[in-house]
């Protein structure tokens, strides 16, 4: 099994979501972060101030898939994530020794199904 963490611009979640429930990945925490990386930072208005914003709202998302999974789960984010920009963002492949369903205490890929 691998660990997915996609990070992803928030405008093409709804794509990148319905991409991944196509490839039968239903299972998958999202969380709202902010980074910075190459892309430049650029100002904002708040209350007639300008000021600069370095930090850019993104989102994480996690999902562990089977092995077999793993390229067709990728190519979907890397497909709708994409705006061809700077900041489209990234994704991380992470080799998961265990997963364990607490309720049912089942074991390995059939925890995480």
């Amino acid at each position: 099994m691998k660990k997915i963490e996609a990070i992803i611009r928030p405008d093409v979640f709804s794509e990148v979501r319905q991409a991944l429930a196509l490839q039968g990945i239903d299972g998958l925490s999202v969380t709202e972060i902010a980074g910075c990386g190459r892309q430049e930072g650029r100002t904002g208005l708040f209350r007639g101030n300008e000021f600069e914003m370095e930090f850019y709202t993104k989102l994480k998302l996690e999902m562990v898939v089977e092995d077999s999974l793993v390229d067709d789960t990728v190519n979907a984010i890397l497909t709708h994530a994409s705006t061809n920009a700077v900041g489209d963002g990234k994704i991380f492949v992470l080799p998961v020794e265990e997963a364990i369903r607490i309720r049912s205490k089942e074991r390995g890929a059939i925890a995480v199904n």
